[in-house]
């Protein structure tokens, strides 16, 4: 039985090392929701995706999403404690989640999808970061519901809104 734990743990520590030599290298920015000339940004935790007479509604939960300078700024200020001991952001980001409200937005049938990480056999020892991988609005739906080995309502994800409509869904890997 110790054995088996020990298939699973090994992929995951790589996982862990190689999410820790790539996020030293992204990019910090800030993703709160932002609005310019009727596109609004967002980042939020999808909690369901449905679809209905061919329109899909996605349900999220709207979070701020904090990198660099600026996860560390807000995690001293809402954790000071822990800021002082860890010097800063664990892993470089920190997202804030102050409500718990729901709210629904309808995706466009032509949305674009970019995913990092998802369970692409079923196979947990199989799991890996894929940067950037596009995937259709059609095979994100299916993806999402399978929760056995990698559930993606767990990671954050950066929508961007154009018309009232979801045009985009980029997955935000989290280590």
């Amino acid at each position: 039985m110790l054995k088996n734990k020990n298939v699973y743990l090994f992929p995951l520590l790589v996982l862990l090392f190689l999410s820790l030599v790539t996020t030293a290298s992204t990019t910090m920015k800030t993703a709160n929701a932002e609005s310019s000339e009727g596109t609004t940004h967002l980042t939020v935790y999808i909690h369901a995706l449905e679809t209905l007479n061919g329109h899909t509604t996605l349900t999220g939960d709207e979070i701020a999403w904090y990198e660099g300078a600026a996860a560390d700024a807000v995690f001293a200020e809402r954790e000071p404690e822990a800021a002082a001991e860890i010097g800063g952001a664990p892993d470089g980001y920190y997202i804030v989640n102050d409500s718990d409200s729901l709210a629904a937005y309808p995706v466009a049938p032509d949305a674009k999808v970019t995913m990092q990480i998802y369970d692409h056999t079923g196979n947990l020892e199989e799991l890996d970061i894929r940067w950037n991988e596009a995937l259709t609005l059609k095979q994100f739906i299916h993806e999402f519901a399978k929760t056995d080995v990698f559930d993606l309502s767990q990671s954050p994800y950066h929508l961007t809104i154009q018309n009232g409509e979801i045009v985009s869904i980029v997955q935000q890997y989290t280590p």
